[in-house]
Parts: structure tokens; C-alpha cells; sequence
């Protein structure tokens, strides 16, 4: 029961964040809602085996997928804060103000992939998921992977129609969520 409560006041609070995103199908915002929704729900379908032999080799697994989801969501708001600037977009009312940045980052994560923070999101589901495996959470985690790749394309296409060809390079030249990989 205390998971189904905290599940509504969580929904309540993501609708809040997302309002204006959910109007418009065509950003990317409206898309990372339902990411958001799906890890949450994965966090607390599994919630109950969070500790449940926590140094197994699938736990520790988990572990490590979680540390670098904290490591890469912190990384990418400095470097978005500290390069990336900030410029209101008045075709992109739905977008956060970190979101607007004003250049392209290419340092740091972004030397080598393009949505660290996506990449976060990535790492959490699946971190979430390694904790308790069953046929419900599988199906979710792999529903969080499909979009935010969808999520990743429509901001790409966001970023290209503003930043022009400096971003069709960047993304010639780094992988969307894992270096080296994918």
C-alpha cells in the first residue's frame, strides 16, 4: 500500500515538472516523462530486494550501475551550468533553463557522448531492474531504453535545428549514451 501512495504523490510531482511538456508531443520532454514513469516504477516494484543479498554478483552489479547514474547526472549539470550557458528559447517554452544552453559541450562526458544525462536515466533503469528480475521489470526496462532513444532523437533533431551543423558534427563525432559503444 505505501508503494501505490508513494507511486501518486511521485506521478503528481513528475506531472507537475512535466506539465508543459506533456501539451506538446513533439519535444523531447514529453517523451522523458514516460521514461521517468517507468523507472519509478521499476524502483518500486523492486524496492522490496534493494538489500536483499546486496553483495551478490548481480547486486553488486546493480551497485555500480546506480553509482554511475549519480556520477554522470552531476557531471553533466556542471558541465552544462559551467560551459553550456543559457538563453530562454521562445519556440521552446517546455524546455528547463539548463536545457537552453547557448553552446554546444563538448568538454568532459560530452567529449565522448552526447546525453550523459539520458545516459544517467539509462543506468538507473537498468540499475533499478538488476536488483529484482521478472518478466514485468524486464518489459520495463527495456520500455526505459527504447525511449530514451526516442528521447535522445527528438532532442537531437531540437538541438540540430538550432545549433545548425556545429551539432550534426558533434554528433559525428561521439555516441549517445555509452563511449565507445552506443
Amino acid at each position: 500500500m505505501v508503494r501505490i501512495i508513494v507511486f501518486i504523490l511521485c506521478t503528481f510531482l513528475l506531472l507537475r515538472f512535466s506539465w508543459r511538456a506533456l501539451k506538446n508531443r513533439e519535444t523531447h520532454g514529453f517523451y522523458r516523462f514516460f521514461v521517468f514513469e517507468a523507472i519509478l516504477t521499476l524502483g518500486l516494484l523492486n524496492q522490496p530486494y534493494w538489500f536483499h543479498e546486496p553483495f551478490s554478483l548481480i547486486h553488486l552489479f546493480s551497485w555500480f550501475f546506480l553509482l554511475i547514474s549519480i556520477f554522470l547526472v552531476i557531471q553533466a549539470l556542471i558541465l552544462l551550468k559551467k560551459i553550456g550557458g543559457h538563453r530562454d528559447r521562445k519556440n521552446m517554452p517546455e524546455n528547463f533553463s539548463f536545457e537552453n544552453t547557448v553552446n554546444v559541450v563538448t568538454d568532459g562526458l560530452y567529449r565522448y557522448i552526447r546525453h550523459p544525462m539520458y545516459s544517467s536515466l539509462l543506468f538507473l533503469g537498468w540499475g533499478a531492474f538488476l536488483k529484482h528480475i521478472t518478466p514485468v521489470t524486464s518489459a520495463l526496462v527495456i520500455l526505459v531504453t527504447l525511449v530514451l532513444f526516442v528521447v535522445a532523437k527528438v532532442e537531437e533533431n531540437e538541438n540540430i535545428e538550432f545549433f545548425g551543423h556545429i551539432y550534426v558534427d558533434y554528433m559525428r563525432d561521439t555516441r549517445m549514451f555509452i563511449p565507445l559503444v552506443f
